[in-house]
């Protein structure tokens, strides 16, 4: 059992890493199992096919971001902006790969159902980091904030976790108009 597991995390593993790299749709099953070193009938054992893989390596995200949307649900302003920051530097980071596989195949891929939706995830954040106002200096700031974050932790950029970090978030906060202090 215990060469199943490994197995299967190996397959997770080398899935999550390829589809970052060559697109959901630039990678084969094939590509998977070699570079999980199994053979393709043994990946097809784990997973029925590869729309399986990418499900089972976003499965997380939705249920994150819903804990990130009710953590900011009750705060206003300064503190929301500031909230939403942090849970979203934390979440793009943590979920660096999986964003990334996102942002290169977008069309095929939004949609997911293993995923929130992602208008009402867009217009929550946007909502938080914009401290709730309606002002549109806000709105385009708070855009622009969160762009930053996503594209950025999606980026091949080779600087130590703790300080792109520290970076993301000092960046959104100046861009958001807080002081970074």
């Amino acid at each position: 059992m215990a060469r199943a597991t490994t197995t299967r995390a190996d397959i997770l593993d080398s899935a999550v890493r390829l589809f970052a790299a060559h697109g959901f749709r630039g990678t084969s099953l094939q590509d998977i199992a070699t570079d999980a070193g199994c053979s393709k009938a043994s990946l097809l054992y784990h997973f029925t096919n590869k729309d399986a893989i990418l499900t089972e390596l976003l499965a997380p995200v939705g249920p994150e971001f819903a804990e990130l949307e009710g953590r900011l649900a009750g705060l206003r302003g300064e503190e929301a902006a500031r909230a939403a920051v942090t849970g979203l530097v934390d979440l793009s980071l943590r979920f660096r790969l999986q964003v990334k596989i996102l942002l290169q195949d977008v069309d095929a891929l939004i949609n997911r159902p293993e995923l929130p939706a992602a208008d009402h995830i867009v217009e929550r954040l946007t909502e938080a980091l914009s401290g709730r106002s309606d002002a549109p200096q806000a709105r385009v700031w708070a855009w622009m904030a969160m762009l930053g974050i996503i594209l950025t932790s999606a980026s091949e950029c080779v600087i130590p976790e703790e300080t792109l970090r520290a970076e993301l978030t000092r960046g959104a906060l100046r861009t958001l108009g807080l002081p970074t202090g």
